[in-house]
């Protein structure tokens, strides 16, 4: 006899979407999460929900599914959220750079993404805080949202939990014994379930080699965002603004702007101190403020920056999604649906390949 239908580990956003979809869907769902809920990943987010990823037109089809999911908020699962349109924009210093988007635009548009190539002179219009940047051209993609992790992790479960999902924190997963459908906690607790859907992030290459499943992810990284002293009065909001070359992204948040730029690496302060030049480079008229630590968060990684998603059927079956690479927020609610579909063995409408384990094999 088994003690819950299905089992999901992990309660990020990932794990969460999961669970809704599933007890939506009237499946009897436990989920098991190690901390407490979005205490992962999901509490080291930029609160952005966007349709773009350069060069990665998979992650942004889903983005685009997840962005439609996000504005119906209120009628499925119940539940205003803010969204506020700031757009996306990427700044281009290279050929290189211009040629890249040129040759994925196509695949890019496929994926339902509104994006475009925009002069220096629009560039700068729509961030007027920009300094005197060796800028040749720029991307712009209106579809991009400053919303609120935090508030989507509490609707999500939320609305597990009236839907009969059972959500409980504080449960790290030691292993997966796959072929009898059992979880164990590092407590010494058990858990036994028709199918096991591991959504773990960064904890999630280990637990599923207890279902045969060898996931080429690199070694989780910790993610940080700095934030500035508060802005001088009058300061314009800007968009979400990347730029490409030094990978510094910024965006308003408040009276200050929140920063990031790639992962810190094991010489923290000597990253603060690079982010900090590279802030200053690019926002010379804000030079003078500091940079303070905002969120840290460990992020899961796959090599190409693709989700794993994946089903190993049963009885008892096993799935997994992991390996969003920075991408969760803006994928969760249609990885959700995507494993809901794959569990009950509904066609999930996207060719689910491009999501395999081996794709770099098999290409």
């Amino acid at each position: 006899m088994t003690d819950t239908r299905v089992a999901v580990i992990g309660g990020g956003v990932i794990g969460l979407s999961i669970a809704y979809h599933l007890a939506e869907a009237g499946v009897e769902t436990t989920l098991l999460e190690r901390g407490a809920l979005g205490s992962g990943a999901s509490r080291a987010t930029a609160d952005v929900v966007r349709s773009y990823f350069a060069g990665n037109p998979v992650s942004s089809a889903l983005a685009v599914r997840s962005l439609e999911a996000y504005r119906a908020f209120p009628v499925r699962p119940g539940t205003d959220l803010p969204l506020r349109q700031v757009g996306y924009l990427v700044l281009f210093s290279a050929p290189e750079q211009v040629a890249a988007f040129e040759a994925d635009l196509p695949a890019q548009r496929r994926a339902g993404v509104d994006v475009r190539l925009i002069g220096v002179e629009e560039a700068r219009e729509r961030n007027p805080l920009l300094g005197d940047l060796p800028l040749l051209a720029a991307a712009w993609s209106p579809q991009a949202y400053v919303s609120d992790t935090a508030a989507i992790v509490t609707a999500y479960a939320e609305a597990a939990r009236r839907s009969g999902a059972t959500l409980l924190t504080g449960r790290p997963v030691s292993r997966i014994d796959s072929a009898a459908g059992r979880v164990f906690t590092e407590d010494g607790g058990e858990l036994t379930a028709e199918a096991v859907i591991c959504a773990a992030g960064a904890w999630s290459p280990a637990l599923v080699r207890g279902a045969g499943v060898d996931l080429p992810m690199t070694a989780p990284i910790e993610q940080e965002l700095l934030v500035t002293d508060p802005l001088p009065p009058g300061t314009p909001e800007i968009p979400c603004t990347l730029h490409a070359a030094s990978g510094l992204l910024s965006r308003t948040r408040g009276d200050r702007l929140l920063v990031g730029m790639g992962y810190p690496g094991p010489d923290r302060e000597a990253w603060r101190r690079e982010v900090a030049e590279r802030f200053a480079e690019t926002y010379p008229g804000l030079a003078e403020l500091d940079l303070h630590p905002a969120v840290t968060g460990l992020r899961d990684a796959s090599p190409d920056r693709r989700a794993f998603i994946g089903h190993l059927p049963g009885p008892p079956a096993f799935l997994y999604a992991t390996g969003f690479s920075g991408h969760g927020l803006c994928n969760a609610p249609a990885a959700g649906e995507l494993v809901r579909d794959l569990y009950l063995d509904q066609d999930p409408g996207i060719d689910m390949t491009a999501f395999a384990v081996g794709r770099q094999r098999t290409g």
